[in-house]
């Protein structure tokens, strides 16, 4: 099973984090954090590494609903999301953790129609790009 949503977009890097908050605020994600791993890599190791920025999405009655179902879903909060320059095209790669796919360790049935509802939210988000 794959464990991410992805696509491929024609626009900067810049463009596409801006278009990937805008997406998701639409779905009710707010971005909690965000790094920069171009940044902390050249920073820590010395290393150039291509533009690649983790962002931690949160819709926050979808994670109230979980945190009530499940005391350490915590650990699989946020959901992230991935902008990075693909190494493979001349395209922007944005990809959404697949939370039913990430959700399958959790033996919690309660669990499983909201990760799946989360699922359709990101999917949305990806297809709108």
């Amino acid at each position: 099973m794959k464990y991410y949503i992805e696509t491929n977009v024609d626009a900067t890097f810049e463009e596409t984090v801006e278009k990937v908050k805008e997406e998701l605020k639409k779905e009710g994600f707010g971005v909690l954090s965000e790094i920069d791993i171009h940044e902390k890599l050249k920073e820590k190791l010395d290393v150039d590494f291509k533009k690649y920025k983790i962002m931690g999405a949160c819709n926050p009655p979808k994670a109230f609903e979980a945190l009530k179902a499940e005391d350490h879903i915590g650990l699989m909060l946020p959901c992230n999301v991935v902008v990075q320059e693909s190494s493979h095209t001349n395209k922007i790669t944005v990809s959404a953790i697949d939370p039913v796919a990430s959700m399958m360790a959790v033996d919690n049935a309660a669990i499983e129609p909201i990760a799946h509802e989360i699922k359709e939210m990101l999917t949305k988000v990806i297809r709108q790009l």
